[in-house]
């Protein structure tokens, strides 16, 4: 008897054991199976939503190195190539600051060409011809927007996003905008921009980091009538699948040629600052926009430094050749808010503080006020408290044009 009672208490204990084995394979498996569903996908990567728009129209596309459809191993396509090997009829392709390959210097003229692998024309919108002209956009049926953003208000995207809107409002061409996270999505700071500093690195008045997809800005554009004659553009966005404002996403290419990687993504709203400055950011290193540094500032308090030299993206960096004293915050933490310390500090130490600020700061900064305050010792907690207005009355406008 004791022994068949063992005998049937080990038979059980065998069974829960292969059942509590079998339940947690299964519930590892669903794991995985949702971990893979919450991958984020881009908008070029829907083609079965926007294929059908283009079929037998005359399209263009406006697009960089970044606009690629994805595949599963992790390479990816470009969507140029995608498209026409479907047989959409491209017409030609518009590029914005960098250009369409994403290798000239920031600020540097784009010229008009023929791309090398698909032999179609291409237009640069960056440079003296920053708008589609009527005469540019003539049989065109179906403009595609697709670029990877930022997330900020001085790179220069979304002010190409607004010009190919106003044009295509005007010839009464359908815009299709391929939505792509934002790195920057998960935080929103800074001073609004006043229309008197309106320009090609800030046109709109909204924060430095605004917090929002390239869709949702072109749908903030087109509700706020920031066009010209407050003209409304025919708009459609593809949404992405499994994005959140709050989702870490690295991107996969670099955006242009001086943000190689997460670590400057991140750094870029804060250290941007310095192109207004004689400080360099970077440019000319390997390291750019997570480093700082200039002859002005003192060996005897910063204790990094490096030389500036000629590379890709920057031919001719600033303070090129000489030994520049700073910092280096290629291993800081990740930023949820802009940090004006290392502005201040290179401020406050500067041997040259009368030729610290030019006159591109007014409108990277989108207001005269920021170097007033820093001018006059307010510290970043004081300049901060100055935005919270603004930043409260832009949170709420936001609301209207969000998507996820």
């Amino acid at each position: 008897m004791f022994y068949t009672l063992f005998k049937n208490t080990f038979f059980i204990l065998v069974l829960a054991i292969v059942s509590c084995q079998a339940q947690t394979k299964k519930e590892n498996k669903s794991a995985n199976f949702s971990k893979k569903a919450k991958k984020i996908i881009v908008g070029a990567n829907q083609t079965e939503a926007y294929l059908p728009l283009l079929n037998r129209k005359n399209v263009a596309i406006v697009g960089n190195q970044t606009s690629v459809i994805f595949k599963e191993n992790g390479d990816y396509t470009h969507l140029v190539d995608s498209l026409l090997k479907r047989n959409v009829n491209i017409q030609k392709v518009f590029s914005p600051e960098h250009g369409f390959r994403g290798k000239a210097d920031a600020g540097e003229k784009v010229v008009d060409g023929i791309d090398k692998k698909t032999g179609l024309p291409l237009v640069s919108l960056y440079g003296s011809n920053k708008k589609p002209s009527a005469e540019q956009l003539k049989g065109i049926d179906f403009l595609i927007f697709d670029i990877q953003d930022v997330g900020v208000r001085f790179y220069t995207y979304i002010s190409t996003l607004h010009y190919v809107m106003e044009a295509c409002a005007e010839e009464s061409i359908p815009v299709l905008i391929l939505d792509r996270p934002n790195p920057n999505g998960h935080y929103i700071d800074g001073p609004i921009l006043e229309k008197e500093y309106k320009s090609f690195v800030g046109m709109h008045p909204v924060p430095i980091v605004h917090g929002m997809t390239i869709g949702e800005y072109a749908q903030m554009i087109n509700g706020e009538k920031w066009l010209k004659n407050e003209a409304i553009c025919d708009l459609m966005v593809i949404k992405m699948k499994n994005y959140a404002h709050q989702k870490t996403y690295s991107l996969p290419i670099k955006p242009s040629p001086n943000l190689p990687n997460d670590q400057a993504i991140n750094l870029y709203p804060s250290l941007c600052f310095f192109e207004g400055t004689n400080v360099n950011a970077g440019r000319g290193t390997d390291l750019q926009f997570q480093v700082f540094g200039s002859p002005d500032l003192p060996a005897s308090f910063f204790e990094y430094s490096y030389i500036p030299k000629p590379n890709e993206g920057a031919k001719y960096p600033k303070n090129e050749g000489q030994t520049c004293y700073g910092m280096n915050l290629s291993s800081a933490e990740k930023f949820s808010a802009i940090n004006l310390s290392w502005l201040l500090k290179a401020y406050e130490h500067t041997t040259n503080k009368k030729e610290f600020f030019n006159n591109f700061f007014e409108k990277l900064a989108g207001t005269a006020k920021l170097q007033q305050q820093i001018e006059a010792g307010m510290s970043e907690k004081e300049i901060k408290a100055t935005w919270k207005n603004g930043l409260e009355n832009y949170l709420e406008m936001r609301k209207k044009y969000l998507l996820y």
